[in-house]
C-alpha cells in the first residue's frame, strides 16, 4: 500500500459503507460485504431471489453510499438495446448524427429484473460488463469508470422470465441471495418504516476518489502461490466431479483471485488468507458450472458438489 492510500484509512471507509448499507438491509451482513466485494474488485454482481426481499433496496442503497453517478434501468419484455446503450440521432443543428448516451453510462447501473427482457436486450449488456465500452453504428464509447453493474432477477419459475445465457452469467463476479430477513429484523421493518424512505441519505460514505484508491489497494493485495494453488486446486476440481457437466473456466478463477484480494482489503489485510478463498468460492463459481443429471451424479444441487469440493479439497497452512 502506497502512503496516499493507506490500508488504514482505506478498510474504516470500506467498512462505514458495509454499516450504511446494512441500515436499509437489515440482517444480511455477509450479502452486503459480497456487494461491495464485487464492486471493489471491478466485477458485477447479480442478486437473485424471490420478489420484495430488498434486492433493489440493496442495489440502490449501495450506489448511493459509494458516490458517483447512479442509473436504474428497470427491464421489461419490450425493452430495446438501443434503450441501454443509447443510439446515433440526427441533429439538425450540426447536420450529422451525434451519439445519444443511454442509461447504462453511469458509474453504478441497476438492472433491475433483468431475466424480464429478451434474450437480445440482455446481450447489449455483454460488451459493457466486458469491456467498459459500448459500440454503436461502428463507433465505440467508452464507459465511466469505476463501471459497476449490479442486477437483480426473479428465479427461473416466475412467469415472464427469461434465463440468463451462460455467457451472460459469466461476466457476473458474483451471485448473491438475500433470503427472508431475520424474524427480528423484519420486526424493526414493519415497527419502523412508514413513510420515510431509508434509501435516502445526504452524504454518501464514500467518495468517488476513495472509491478509485480502494480499486487499486485491493489489486495490490498480495496473494501467496500456496493461496493460488488453493484456487486452482478447487476450481480444478468442478471439472472432473461427477455432479458438475461443466467445470468453471480460467475466468472464473481470476475473477475469484480478484474477490480474495478484495475480501482481504475489507477485512483490513495487504494478503489473502485461504479463508478468503472458502468464504467466497459458492458466490463466485455457482453461477458458472452446470450440474449431471441428478440420477448419474448422487448429489441434489450445484451447492452440494461446490460443498463436497470445499471440504474435500486440502487447505494450505
Amino acid at each position: 500500500m502506497t502512503a496516499a492510500t493507506p490500508l488504514a484509512t482505506l478498510s474504516p471507509a470500506l467498512h462505514r459503507v458495509i454499516e450504511q448499507v446494512g441500515t436499509v438491509v437489515l440482517g444480511k451482513r455477509e450479502a452486503v460485504t459480497f456487494a461491495l466485494v464485487g464492486l471493489v474488485a471491478e466485477g458485477h454482481v447479480l442478486l437473485e431471489d424471490v420478489p420484495g426481499t430488498g434486492k433493489t433496496s440493496l442495489a440502490r442503497a449501495l450506489a448511493w453510499s459509494v458516490g458517483g453517478s447512479f442509473r436504474r434501468i428497470q427491464f421489461t419484455s419490450d425493452l430495446l438495446p438501443s434503450d441501454v446503450t443509447g443510439l446515433s440521432l440526427y441533429s439538425n443543428e450540426l447536420e450529422r448524427f451525434c451519439f445519444s448516451p443511454g442509461p447504462v453510462f453511469a458509474n453504478v447501473v441497476l438492472a433491475d429484473e433483468l431475466n424480464r427482457t429478451s434474450p437480445r436486450t440482455q446481450s447489449a449488456l455483454l460488451e459493457c460488463m466486458s469491456d467498459g465500452v459500448v459500440s454503436v453504428d461502428g463507433n465505440s464509447e467508452r464507459l465511466p469508470r469505476p463501471f459497476f453493474v449490479i442486477a437483480t432477477q426473479n428465479p427461473m419459475d416466475f412467469e415472464g422470465t427469461y434465463p440468463l445465457p451462460e455467457a451472460q452469467l459469466d461476466r457476473f463476479l458474483l451471485r448473491l441471495e438475500l433470503g427472508y430477513p431475520p424474524l427480528a429484523d423484519e420486526r424493526r421493518i414493519l415497527a419502523e418504516r412508514r413513510e420515510n424512505d431509508p434509501v435516502e441519505r445526504p452524504e454518501p460514505g464514500l467518495s468517488p476518489e476513495q472509491l478509485s484508491a480502494a480499486i487499486a489497494a485491493a489489486r495490490a493485495v498480495r496473494v501467496e502461490d500456496s493461496v493460488l494453488d488453493y484456487i486452482l486446486a478447487l476450481i480444478t476440481a468442478t471439472r472432473s466431479h461427477r455432479a458438475l457437466s461443466l467445470g468453471a473456466s480460467p475466468r472464473c478463477s481470476l475473477g475469484l483471485r480478484r474477490a480474495v484480494q478484495a475480501l482481504a482489503l475489507l477485512e483490513g489485510r495487504d494478503y489473502a488468507v485461504p479463508d478468503d478463498v472458502k468464504r467466497l468460492f459458492l458466490p463466485v463459481v455457482a453461477h458458472r458450472v452446470l450440474p449431471a443429471a441428478v440420477r448419474d451424479s448422487g448429489l441434489g444441487t450445484v451447492a452440494d458438489a461446490l460443498q463436497e469440493i470445499l471440504d474435500t479439497c486440502a487447505v494450505p497452512r
